[in-house]
């Protein structure tokens, strides 16, 4: 199973040194699987109620799984056209992540400042589950910004020692206005200033393969824009909770977040 996913990587342009390395199919990461010939209609995937991106290689269609976090090592089951397919989900040791935030309400706000955060939820999870059924040729990225790329994504983070969720995007280190732009086309679906994330773009680059951008200086497009591969869309900077200047780069695939070095070229 883990050879036939990595060769599949290969075919999709996924092949990085971090997919190269370490098994893809874990809990947040991808797994891709042969769901039919192309002899047939696109067939419809779904992962637990939601869409899956499937693809088309050498004449057979592939589904694109994100794999949640949360997943424990075993069988994972989704359906294509109605039928149960397998994924074989290995487990993968992520790290501890401890951050001293200076600014004590972002680690625990008061109620007003919860009103805002369950209100840009809302939001923020429209963005990351919209899904447009357009046909895409491939899922590989460049870089949105140039820097050293962080490995935190997966991580078990604490704040002031006190625990939180798992790091759910890339950290890449660039100084403020450093230019961040758009890795692959799509249409911007949501821009706005939010409570952990900062000034914020989510991108939709078709099926459900979402990308978003936290912590700008700046916001440089609209919601509905559509963008070019190198259009720029802000600029880095150290809004909402941050210790320091950086971009936060998360990637998401049927409404779940995944490790953007699976797709970075």
């Amino acid at each position: 199973m883990n050879r036939r996913i990595t060769l599949c990587l290969g075919l999709f342009g996924l092949a990085t040194m971090a997919a190269a390395t370490e098994p893809s199919p874990r809990p947040g990461g991808v797994a891709i699987v042969d769901v039919g010939s192309t002899q047939n209609a696109a067939p419809s995937a779904a992962l637990n109620g939601k869409p899956v991106l499937v693809i088309s290689r050498d004449d057979r269609w592939y589904a694109v799984v994100g794999i949640p976090l949360s997943t424990e090592p075993g069988e994972l089951r989704f359906l294509a056209d109605g039928e149960q397919k397998l994924i074989h989900v290995d487990s993968h040791a992520y790290r501890e992540q401890r951050l001293t935030i200076e600014n004590k309400s972002q680690v625990n706000p008061d109620q007003q400042q919860l009103d805002r955060i369950f209100g840009e939820r809302e939001i923020i999870d429209a963005a990351l589950n919209n899904f447009r059924r357009v046909p895409l040729d491939g899922v590989a990225l460049s870089s949105p910004v140039a820097g050293p790329q962080g490995s935190s994504f997966g991580s078990r983070r604490f704040f002031n020692d006190q625990p939180r969720s798992p790091h759910s995007g890339m950290d890449i280190a660039a100084d403020t206005g450093a230019p961040v732009v758009a890795p692959r086309t799509g249409i911007v679906t949501a821009t706005g200033n939010f409570f952990f994330n900062g000034n914020t773009v989510i991108v939709d680059h078709g099926q459900g393969f979402i990308t978003m951008y936290c912590h700008l200086s700046e916001i440089s497009v609209e919601k509905g824009q559509p963008l070019a591969v190198g259009e720029t869309i802000g600029a880095v900077g150290s809004t909402g909770r941050v210790t320091g200047p950086h971009l936060h780069f998360g990637t998401y695939l049927n409404g779940t977040a995944v490790d953007p070095a699976i797709f970075l070229e």
